[in-house]
């Protein structure tokens, strides 16, 4: 069986946080501030200073920075053969617009580096392969109907995160809720109300 779903890499023992509908609110809270970690950098570009309350100080680059970065993509599982497909370092969650490329487009994609996985459309199959710098590099195969069908799957995983930061930043950041879920949504690159 293969499965597609959303991960955002964080500081935890496997490296990636799976993102749905399904996280407690201390994971929403992990993903969240993982997303301002990645975005904590000095302001530029005519922004505002940094507030002084460190709280605010941590979130200024996720609520100021118009391109926002949050680091992960898309986990691809072959349970029957035991692969998985990681993003590699450096790959943003909204460059899974990628995989368009790969059933609608030029039909070749790849998701970062260290490792560097490799989406290819071979007729009505697509090969990804695990690690393209190896020659050995295990590949999982799925015909593209299949594909198709788990990218929709993990926009839906990503849609009901989305939902959840909004209880959860109005309970945790009440003054910046409204900005927390607008920022969050941007560097996931999920539509604002989408169902």
């Amino acid at each position: 069986m293969i499965d597609i779903r959303p991960v955002l890499e964080v500081r935890a023992p496997d490296g990636f946080l799976r993102l749905s509908g399904a996280l407690s609110p201390a994971e929403v809270g992990t993903a969240v501030m993982s997303i301002a970690a990645c975005n904590d950098c000095e302001p530029d570009d005519g922004r505002p200073p940094r507030p002084a309350d460190p709280l605010g100080a941590f979130l200024h680059g996720l609520l100021t920075t118009d391109d926002l970065f949050a680091s992960g993509g898309l986990r691809v599982t072959d349970t029957a053969h035991g692969r998985t497909l990681l993003p590699g370092c450096c790959n943003a969650m909204d460059e899974r617009s990628d995989w368009a490329e790969v059933v609608d487009g030029a039909g070749r994609a790849s998701f970062g580096h260290d490792p560097s996985p490799l989406a290819e459309r071979l007729g009505d199959r697509v090969r990804l392969t695990v690690d393209a710098d190896q020659d050995d590099s295990p590949v999982i195969e799925l015909p593209v109907t299949r594909l198709r069908h788990l990218l929709a799957r993990a926009e839906r995983d990503l849609t009901d995160f989305t939902h959840l930061v909004g209880p959860w930043a109005a309970r945790h950041l009440p003054d910046r809720a409204a900005a927390t879920v607008a920022a969050v949504a941007r560097a996931l690159a999920v539509r604002p109300g989408d169902p």
